[in-house]
């Protein structure tokens, strides 16, 4: 047909300008869909940043709660960015630095298992969770994520799956897709948060409750440190 020639090469430059203009480096909507469903999913799944989150809310309140998340998600950004950058598979490589950093997870935990199992009566009611600062919250937030390495293996393996290389530009793909999972995260770990602070309100009107809420977050941390360290690659 006349002129078929002209629309087919009119409709190939229109594809490279929109190549060069970047749209099609980005995840598509249906890869960015199922890949934010299977995000909620992994936030709701037990784990150690869901179990730390709904301690620290019934504990200390929403807010301190609240503030753990966003140290939380934080450090999820920095495993995304190590993926996309390639630092995390050098990471997985080696023993050494799986090891140290597993160690110093362990460590970590089995201190806010220790602050837990000493904490008195009244010293982590609902009342009290400005006391802890926040600043201090949001720490601990990050280096409770950062010191896990089973997160950047588990990113280092599960992000590049849902990368089309053929798109282009892999590193700025994976980022797009961390931050999708820290939103889902984010959303996840608020409800999280928000419900176990109402529950922890009312457990911490009892201080034989509040004793057997601290015990127990203890002993939750200690199981957790133990977990951690036994871990392998």
């Amino acid at each position: 047909m006349p002129g078929t020639g002209y629309q087919v090469s009119g409709l190939t430059r229109q594809r490279d300008i929109r190549d060069s203009k970047g749209v099609k480096r980005m995840p598509p909507f249906e890869t960015l869909l199922p890949f934010f469903g299977i995000a909620v999913v992994l936030g709701l799944t037990p784990g150690p940043d869901n179990v730390f989150v709904l301690l620290q809310s019934a504990m200390r309140g929403p807010r301190a709660g609240m503030v753990v998340v966003l140290g939380l998600c934080t450090g999820l950004l920095v495993h995304t960015a190590a993926v996309a950058l390639g630092l995390a598979a050098l990471f997985a490589a080696s023993r050494l630095a799986f090891m140290v950093l597993k160690i110093a997870g362990a460590l970590y935990l089995a201190y806010l298992a220790w602050q837990a199992l000493r904490a008195p009566v009244g010293a982590m009611g609902q009342g009290n969770g400005d006391k802890a600062g926040v600043g201090h919250m949001y720490r601990r937030g990050v280096v409770m994520n950062l010191t896990n390495p089973k997160v950047v293996i588990f990113f280092l393996a599960f992000l590049p799956q849902f990368v089309a290389p053929d798109r282009g530009h892999v590193a700025l793909q994976i980022m797009v897709l961390g931050v999708v999972f820290i939103i889902a995260t984010l959303l996840v770990f608020s409800v999280i948060a928000c419900c176990s602070a109402m529950f922890g309100a009312l457990l911490l009107r009892s201080a034989r409750a509040q004793r057997a809420l601290n015990w127990f977050a203890g002993v939750v941390f200690l199981g957790l440190a133990a977990r951690l360290a036994s871990s392998r690659m």
